[in-house]
């Protein structure tokens, strides 16, 4: 169990369960009102300890630096939220369910702690500190980031069909006559054949023709890459501070004389 003289060291520092695992930082220590011993911390649990969880503080203990808890993590964080009056006290009702949480006998447990003391059940629970001094707490905004999926990129390979146009010379031949007139030189040759007769000659033509084709030929790679950048985006919240007023002195706390 934890004493008084050990608050200084539970205050702000971390709360672990029975296994080890860290459940967040002890903000607050109640007492109880009869005993005057401590009965409840509450831990800071959430995204940037936001959120609140009573523990009871009874079987606890102090393990180097941080305070063990015979709870697990979740059971302390899956508590449930209570109110606090405005002097810093459980009711009653708000206790109950606390035990219920922590599947601890009411009646049991007000027995061990207030046998003898004439004290009623459920006016346990005062807000707790290391000393008489009053704690004025501000909360703190934290910004972080979460990392998120915002969209997909995809390559997609495809085929379209286009028309092209080229212009190719393509040759062909054609018939031409000459003739030319008997001279001495080919009448030699122009007389070797018989003087009258009927004869044909045939002369075979060629012509080109153009000759489509078509060869895939790889022309570039392409390939998805992902980069970070960074921009600046300002956010804004509510945050919650004490504030302290003081009755009866003045400004500088001296102790005002009546007339």
């Amino acid at each position: 169990m934890i004493t008084r003289e050990q608050i200084d060291t539970v205050l702000d520092h971390p709360v672990h369960d029975a296994r080890g695992n860290k459940i967040g930082d002890a903000r607050h220590v109640f007492f109880d009102d009869a005993t005057g011993e401590p009965e409840w911390v509450s831990v800071r649990t959430g995204l940037f300890g936001t959120s609140e969880s009573f523990v009871p503080i009874h079987d606890a203990a102090l393990v180097e630096d941080h305070l063990e808890v015979p709870y697990a993590k979740d059971q302390v964080k899956d508590a449930p939220n209570v109110d606090i009056d405005a002097g810093g006290h459980l009711s009653e009702q708000e206790e109950q369910r606390l035990y219920r949480h922590y599947g601890i006998d009411w009646d049991a447990a007000w027995q061990d702690t207030h046998s003898g003391t004439g004290q009623a059940p459920g006016t346990t629970g005062t807000v707790g500190a290391a000393d008489d001094a009053m704690t004025r707490s501000e909360e703190e905004m934290h910004v972080g980031v979460e990392r998120h999926e915002a969209g997909r990129a995809r390559l997609r390979k495809y085929v379209v069909t286009e028309e092209q146009q080229y212009t190719v010379p393509v040759r062909h031949e054609e018939v031409r006559v000459e003739r030319e007139p008997i001279t001495d030189t080919n009448r030699d040759r122009a007389m070797t054949g018989p003087d009258i007769t009927e004869a044909e000659h045939d002369v075979t033509l060629y012509e080109e023709q153009p000759v489509v084709e078509t060869r895939a030929v790889p022309k570039e790679r392409v390939r998805l890459t992902t980069e970070e950048v960074t921009e600046e985006e300002t956010v804004t919240g509510e945050v919650r501070k004490e504030r302290i007023e003081t009755e009866g002195t003045d400004e500088q706390g001296d102790q005002r004389r009546r007339p």
